[in-house]
């Protein structure tokens, strides 16, 4: 078996006290490897943000730990966390997150300048990707002149650009028509199988669960088995 890139161990995660608390998470043991694009899907509110946001250390838990490369993310200093965070993790969402100021390889190039990279390492970087993604026509464009599919790709190059240990993607194709999502999904196989890139997708597309390697289900803060 290879790696594991993530792992959590009895993860829980509990909004309220008392009488009115809420497990979001129950008690999650899981472990993701090292290159493998990994589905969560589930009825809605059954956890699979919450899940995402705790494993990736955007949002804290309340009992457990998630070792991301071996390192207990939960147990660093907020700054530090952030910092790990924008190195070694990428994030896609349903609604793009690109600023519309900037043009596409402005938006891409974002994170490897956050990250201390030179303005042309991060402007050559930004430009190789977006036109292995097929939108190297496109660079100047704002996201306002682009398609709902092309700002994903834009929202994956960002996500993808500074090589991270892992992807994390939240509906990634919820606000794409049946020929966007393909596309995208399509999209995610091929960076995968280039990069060897870990992914971890949430979905409610039973299409994009498809192309994946692996589908977990979620019901009630909890993995079904």
């Amino acid at each position: 078996m290879s790696e594991s890139v993530v792992e959590g161990r009895d993860v829980w995660k509990t909004y309220g006290t008392g009488e009115t608390a809420v497990n979001a998470l129950r008690g999650l043991n899981l472990q993701i490897r090292r290159g493998e694009i990994l589905a969560v899907m589930g009825p809605s509110g059954c956890g699979k943000t919450t899940f995402l946001n705790c494993f990736s250390g955007l949002d804290d838990i309340s009992k457990g730990q998630v070792l991301v490369e071996g390192t207990d993310i939960h147990a660093m200093p907020d700054d530090r966390k952030s910092e790990y965070r924008a190195r070694r993790t990428g994030f896609v969402f349903q609604s793009y997150n690109l600023l519309p100021i900037l043009t596409a390889e402005e938006n891409v190039e974002m994170p490897l300048l956050i990250a201390g990279r030179g303005a042309k390492e991060a402007r050559s970087a930004a430009r190789e990707i977006l036109t292995r993604m097929g939108l190297g026509e496109r660079l100047k464009h704002r996201p306002s002149e682009l398609s709902g599919g092309q700002q994903q790709r834009v929202s994956l190059a960002r996500a993808l650009v500074a090589r991270p240990a892992i992807v994390w993607a939240d509906e990634p194709t919820g606000n794409l028509d049946a020929e966007g999502s393909h596309e995208v999904t399509e999209l995610l196989r091929s960076l995968n199988q280039q990069f060897q890139q870990t992914m971890v997708v949430v979905t409610h597309d039973a299409g994009v669960a498809a192309a994946c390697d692996r589908t977990l289900r979620m019901r009630d803060g909890q993995f079904e088995t």
